[in-house]
């Protein structure tokens, strides 16, 4: 996988691969990235990138045919690259395009910064992208969202890929509580049934837990699902076991 990125600030990227487990996979060549300064191809003296909007308005816009030069720059490097614009206004990130992106042999990052972009540049995109409902300083905290979470789809990143699938919303569904040693603290016990050897319930137990956390806390991510029948016999289990919670509060 090869990230190419456009930004005015390739100092945050550098840090970011050259630490952990991106810079071993760019020394095991699973991983290799190359960095565009977009002042590089400014024509100002003082290498600037922006301009006022027309029209008026607050803030700067990136000037049109510096960020064209580094889209070229990024398809002479790759002629195959898929261009990705990081706005607020794109289409929202889900773990559903991470699998989709990390199928790419060839991704290419457009950081934004200031207001924004001239609008023109949208003809020379493959998609916009937002991570979510709010405005970073700038596009390069994305991108790194992005890098990071496509990085865990790409074969030999991870010393144990079986682990990407078990995290959360990799079913769609929000991951079960997990615990550690000691078996007990202060009070605070793992629960029996992890400590019981049964993988069997086990399975169940996380299943379940996955569900009632999804239910509680991202609903909105079981309405389009399909439920198995394990699935929905373990939902009707804690619908009663939340209705006999919800009683015993009115009670106190």
């Amino acid at each position: 996988m090869k990230f190419i990125i456009i930004t005015i600030f390739p100092q945050i990227f550098t840090t970011y691969f050259e630490t952990g487990l991106p810079q071993k996979a760019i020394k095991n060549g699973i991983l290799n990235y190359e960095l565009i300064n977009l002042r590089d191809f400014s024509i100002d003296k003082h290498k600037k990138v922006d301009d006022y909007t027309y029209g008026g308005g607050p803030g700067m816009v990136f000037i049109f045919p510096v960020l064209k030069k580094a889209v070229d720059k990024a398809k002479e490097i790759s002629n195959n690259t898929h261009i990705i614009l990081l706005s607020p206004s794109g289409i929202k990130y889900n773990q559903n395009l991470v699998k989709e992106f990390s199928k790419y042999d060839s991704l290419t990052l457009i950081c934004g910064h200031y207001e924004g972009y001239d609008e023109r540049i949208k003809n020379y995109i493959d998609e916009e992208v937002s991570i979510g409902d709010f405005i970073t300083q700038g596009g390069e905290i994305p991108a790194l969202i992005l890098i990071d979470s496509i990085l865990r789809f790409i074969p030999g990143f991870l010393k144990k890929e079986e682990v990407v699938d078990l995290e959360s919303f990799s079913e769609n569904l929000v991951e079960y509580p997990q615990y550690t040693r000691p078996k007990e603290f202060e009070g605070l016990r793992v629960p029996d049934t992890l400590l019981s050897g049964n993988h069997e319930k086990i399975r169940l137990y996380r299943k379940k837990e996955s569900l009632k956390r999804t239910l509680l806390l991202r609903p909105d991510l079981l309405v389009n699902r399909t439920l198995d029948e394990e699935e929905k016999k373990l939902i009707v289990e804690i619908e009663k076991e939340l209705t006999e919670n919800i009683k015993k509060l009115f009670q106190k």
